[in-house]
């Protein structure tokens, strides 16, 4: 039986591994945990969410939303498990995380051609059709292999947010509403007036912050996942524009708008666990809790889980892989993850699809999937494997990387709807003509 190996349980593993198993292909899928664990994760199961349980937004007429449901098209187990267990997040799709890892876990252990193996791999097979799927953290060892195939990594930070119980949470300070009344009342807001909010900031930027690890000093800290810290350090208003906002909410005690506002985000479908929302850091443990501490509603906050710090690295796509996420420099190799320079949760997952639908290809001799460039699949390969992108850093599902539609519609609202609709006319276009002529 024809056969492939992946490397990575992630998500883009995950994914990867499932497409090769639809086509009937054996699939040998490397997993080192739990004998061994990079210094972000914890949980024993496959496709661990590390720094967030949001999978962005839900919606179709957003960019998150449109990736989404492209992926939906393929039979995403990733979107599978993720509608079978999401948790209330306004305009969001946010899942419970253990269960979410447990669902998938289920569906890749229990598919009769993949072999989950727990081992550490150390160095790319060097023969035979391979998914390096290994994520941002990929052991030191990996990791130099990787780097004689890509040449050095590049690498920044990334970070988590902290988690407290819902109990704690003291809810005479606070109130439930969604921002821009999106979905139902699935935030609990934490105001603050100006003068708590000042305060907090204060001691927010003089805090101490931890030691990073030791396998990587430097200090490149990616925009899309900024401790909170850093963003305050910018000035003093930074955070009451970014996660703290508190346009479109409406404080009941007050009748107003508060001065700022912290949302937390259902982390379980219990909703006994909150997630900080927008509050990545990098603190000690000690200081989220004293500076955390200082917003009235988590004056008593019980935190389970600290915010950490961690690093993340990504290959020179761009110059390294094709647009269907093969390596440009041996046939049979394919790249897929965050490790790719594709950003988020779904971004990784979507390109481990593609990559084992290729990867797939090659081994039944059928010609690749590129998908066309106005898909959100589609534009995010053409991205990463664009090599006339210089200082590639790690993109997102948006609505930039789409070409414009014409004639140009002034209404984003009506804009983006019509993006939608057309990538998805176009996936489905494209997957028709691909398989009648494969």
């Amino acid at each position: 039986m024809n056969s492939a190996v992946v490397i990575g349980g992630g998500l883009a593993g995950c994914e990867a591994a499932k497409q090769l198993s639809k086509r009937g292909i054996k699939v040998k899928l490397y997993e080192m945990k739990p004998k061994k664990y990079s210094p972000a994760h914890k949980m024993e199961g496959l496709a661990e969410l590390v720094c967030s349980n949001s999978l962005k937004a839900a919606r179709l007429e957003s960019a998150a939303g449109l990736l989404k449901e492209e992926m939906r098209c393929f039979g995403s187990v990733c979107m599978e498990a993720a509608d079978m267990c999401s948790v209330a997040a306004g305009g969001a799709l946010a899942v419970d995380r253990d269960e979410f890892s447990r669902i998938i876990t289920e569906k890749i252990t229990s598919d009769p051609l993949i072999e989950v193996i727990h081992e550490e791999v150390t160095e790319i097979p060097k023969e035979g059709v391979v998914v390096v799927a290994a994520g941002p953290l990929a052991s030191d060892a990996l990791a130099e292999d990787i780097k004689k195939y890509c040449g050095a990594g590049l690498s920044f930070y990334d970070a988590a947010a902290p988690i407290v119980t819902a109990a704690s949470v003291d809810m005479e300070s606070a109130f439930t509403q969604s921002r821009y009344d999106r979905g139902g009342d699935d935030y609990i807001n934490c105001p603050m007036n100006k003068e708590e909010y000042e305060n907090f900031y204060n001691e927010l930027i003089n805090a101490k912050s931890a030691e990073l690890h030791e396998f990587d000093k430097r200090k490149d800290v990616y925009e899309g996942c900024m401790p909170i810290e850093v963003m305050a350090s910018r000035g003093m208003d930074t955070m009451r524009f970014g996660p703290m906002k508190p346009v479109g909410l409406r404080d009941p005690k007050t009748g107003h708008r508060p001065w700022a506002a912290l949302q937390l985000r259902k982390e379980n479908a219990e909703g006994s666990m909150l997630n900080l929302v927008g509050f990545q850091t990098n603190l000690t443990f000690g200081e989220q809790k004293r500076v955390f501490s200082m917003i009235p509603a988590l004056k008593n906050a019980e935190f389970v889980r600290y915010g950490v710090m961690h690093r993340n690295t990504f290959i020179n796509s761009p110059e390294l892989l094709n647009s269907g996420y093969g390596f440009k420099g041996r046939d049979g190799l394919f790249f897929g993850g965050q490790i790719t320079g594709v950003e988020g949760y779904m971004e990784s997952a979507s390109s481990g699809i593609l990559a084992g639908i290729n990867a797939a290809a090659c081994i039944l001799g059928k010609k690749p999937l590129i998908l066309p460039n106005d898909t959100m699949m589609g534009a995010l390969a053409a991205y990463i494997s664009d090599p006339t992108v210089k200082n590639f850093q790690p993109m997102g599902a948006n609505f930039g990387v789409l070409p414009p539609i014409e004639p140009h519609i002034r209404d984003k609202k009506e804009r983006y709807a019509a993006l939608a609709k057309r990538g998805i006319e176009s996936l489905e276009k494209e997957l028709e003509r691909y398989e009648n002529n494969c």
